[in-house]
């Protein structure tokens, strides 16, 4: 069974910085694409960014370029979202994803499926 769990969430002022990490188990990270995801209240769920399989591939959502950073560590199997300059309008839960590909290209980052999710982890930016 696959499991997908972040953590790093929390209050961060305005124009601080996060980092959040997802931890995959039951399941070889190292071959799989990931992704993060953020939904905040009473707005549908949309990509943030996303990783091949051996990080040589990158995508992100155009509010969050050049803030944010999506990496990883296949030996640790954790993926990490480096947040900085953070906005009120990050304000969200955000998901680790991933599915069973080892890169997507363009728009099928946040237009196709993922099979897999983690619980969320809120993160909140003041004002």
């Amino acid at each position: 069974q696959v499991q997908l769990v972040e953590s790093g969430g929390g209050l961060v002022q305005a124009g601080g910085s996060l980092r959040l990490s997802c931890v995959a188990s039951g399941r070889a990270l190292s071959s799989y694409i990931m992704a993060w995801f953020r939904q905040a209240p009473g707005k549908e769920r949309e990509f943030v960014a996303g990783i091949s399989w051996n990080g040589g591939t990158t995508y992100y959502e155009e509010s969050v370029k050049g803030r944010f950073t999506i990496s990883r560590d296949n030996g640790k199997i954790t993926v990490y979202l480096q947040m900085n300059s953070l906005k009120p309008e990050d304000t969200a839960v955000y998901y680790c994803a991933s599915d069973d590909e080892r890169i997507r290209y363009g728009s099928s980052w946040y237009r196709n499926r993922y099979a897999y999710w983690g619980q969320g982890t809120q993160v909140t930016v003041s004002s």
